[in-house]
């Protein structure tokens, strides 16, 4: 696959953070003559089945699928460069009640977390998993994220009150936290722009290989179908064929980092497990004893943006690539109740 780039990236998290950098790079390409087309990531407000406007995108994998469509368009010619941008001020913007109305997506009989707990059962079932072994596990994800969000430098004292069940299968600690302001902005151009705007070799991030597993259709009605996880392991084939890496091994020989999309437990032990990263239930505690799964410490510390987790988690690993020593990356998006998988592969390149 033709390689596009990541030319700057930028991002605020409740305030911290700035954009200076990505803006001046975005006036530096318009000086030049290269107009940038955008592609924007809905935030909570525009709705969930409300009509999508062009260039418009919406879900948790929503990101993920701006970047394949940045893609096609620098590829093709029909752009030399494209921003993804994404903003929602969910802490400031939003009133705890219009918030939570907003994210009941599929109506007051199926909250999200009553919708992936019976999602869990039946990936569950798949696996021959049991409830005792589920919440062992969720226990496991969740050390994994707090060694790497306690690298932050952020706060990370939680309330006794999330660690307490949501569901029967759901500790507060194991969903994600949407309670966040973000804005983040990708800049994704061609060598050929990057050369011409001088920018550094060791300061770009190849998009080496992405692919998608849209099913159609999202709810609870098409849980058996999304619990099989076909389609993400589709996605993952796909970017992995593309980036022409094996990525499973290369993540555990410890030469990758990942990053995979954490909003309920479910979602990235049916990632550990149909990539091959882990080959049965039993080898999960193993992996996640030694391998860290991300590198913002999940969207149940990190918070999750509605829509806009992968994008973060995008710019994260793009300056954990930038930074060194890694220059391997991959990033999860999973979009409703699942239907909607995305991996994108991110390599620092070197010549």
């Amino acid at each position: 696959m033709r390689k596009i780039y990541i030319a700057a990236a930028g991002r605020e998290v409740d305030g911290v953070g700035d954009l200076a950098g990505f803006l001046r790079m975005q006036e530096s390409l318009a000086a030049k003559g290269f107009d940038a087309v955008e592609l924007i990531i809905d935030p909570l407000k525009a709705g969930w089945d409300t009509p999508l406007e062009e260039r418009h995108y919406r879900s948790g994998c929503a990101p993920i699928e701006a970047v394949d469509e940045a893609r096609k368009l620098i590829i093709s010619g029909r752009s030399s460069c494209v921003i993804i941008s994404g903003e929602d001020l969910l802490k400031t913007n939003y009133e705890r009640e219009e918030r939570h109305r907003l994210m009941s997506i599929y109506g007051t009989e199926w909250s999200l977390p009553k919708a992936y707990t019976e999602l869990a059962r039946v990936f569950m079932g798949n696996w021959g998993i049991s409830d005792i072994q589920f919440r062992q596990l969720a226990e496991h994800l969740f050390a994994n994220y707090l060694r790497t969000a306690g690298r932050s430098g952020r706060p990370l004292t939680l309330d006794q009150q999330w660690y307490e069940p949501v569901t029967d299968l759901f500790r507060g600690v194991d969903c994600a936290n949407p309670v966040v302001d973000f804005a983040g902005r990708l800049l994704l151009c061609s060598d050929e722009v990057a050369d011409a705007c001088h920018i550094p070799v060791h300061e770009r991030v190849a998009v080496s290989g992405i692919g998608l597993g849209i099913q159609p259709g999202d709810g609870p009605a098409l849980i058996h179908e999304i619990a099989a996880y076909r389609h993400l392991k589709a996605a993952f084939q796909e970017a992995c064929r593309r980036a022409g890496v094996n990525f499973p091994a290369r993540f555990l020989s410890g030469e990758a980092l990942l990053e995979v999309y954490t909003c309920y437990p479910v979602v990235p032990l049916a990632f550990l497990l149909v990539t091959g990263i882990a080959l049965s239930p039993g080898q999960i505690t193993d992996v996640l004893d030694s391998h860290e799964i991300t590198v913002t410490g999940g969207m149940n510390l990190a918070r999750a943006p509605w829509n806009n987790p992968s994008l973060n988690a995008m710019i994260a690993m793009y300056r954990r690539l930038r930074e060194g020593p890694f220059s391997l990356g991959a990033v999860h998006g999973n979009g409703g109740l699942g239907s909607r998988q995305g991996v994108v592969i991110l390599e620092r390149i070197f010549r």
